[in-house]
């Protein structure tokens, strides 16, 4: 809703996922989200940003380049809260590795949203669940937590939204936070 709401505002937009956006991020995707998988910490983490770099130099920043705004679905952010907060593995290694990189969000938005609505959500989507779907509330507790912790560490880039209002609600949430500049 948000590149169509850019794109309509006459704004090129690059609009992207992770892991994937890529023929070889999307191949460490289907490895990362394939129910039964069993990564440590340390191996999950390594795998997304090996998605990431290849994300990051083949799509994300040929895009800037080029003057289009990029709407990515997950960033460093998300790594930070699930195989960080959710997983245990290290923080400042993740850090490290988002240095790395090179490149950070002008804006990161945070949905909000308690665990049973994120579990009925779930339930009434068609098709099969992915393996972070899967796992347990207590480690979706801890990812809605490292969220939160991180949209209050940096609140001049990231902004928290509740995201258990109607969809009309929580998209004009959305467009508020991107004009807020």
């Amino acid at each position: 809703m948000l590149a169509r709401a850019l794109e309509a505002r006459g704004i090129a937009v690059l609009r992207t996922r992770e892991p994937g956006g890529t023929d070889g991020a999307e191949q460490l995707r289907a490895l990362l989200l394939a129910p039964g998988a069993d990564w440590t910490p340390l191996a999950e983490m390594l795998l997304h940003f090996a998605a990431r770099a290849e994300h990051v130099d083949r799509a994300i920043r040929p895009a800037l380049a080029a003057g289009h705004w990029v709407v990515c679905d997950r960033f460093t952010d998300s790594t930070l809260a699930y195989q960080g907060y959710g997983q245990g593995a290290d923080l400042a290694a993740i850090r490290a590795l988002g240095v790395m990189i090179g490149l950070a969000p002008d804006r990161t938005i945070v949905l909000d949203i308690p665990e049973h609505v994120r579990t009925a959500r779930l339930a009434a989507r068609p098709g099969g669940l992915d393996r972070y779907e899967l796992l347990s509330p207590p480690f979706h507790a801890r990812v809605r937590e490292g969220f939160r912790a991180i949209a209050a560490g940096e609140p001049e880039r990231c902004v928290l939204i509740r995201g258990d209002g109607d969809e009309a609600a929580v998209h004009a949430a959305v467009l508020r936070a991107i004009e807020r500049e």
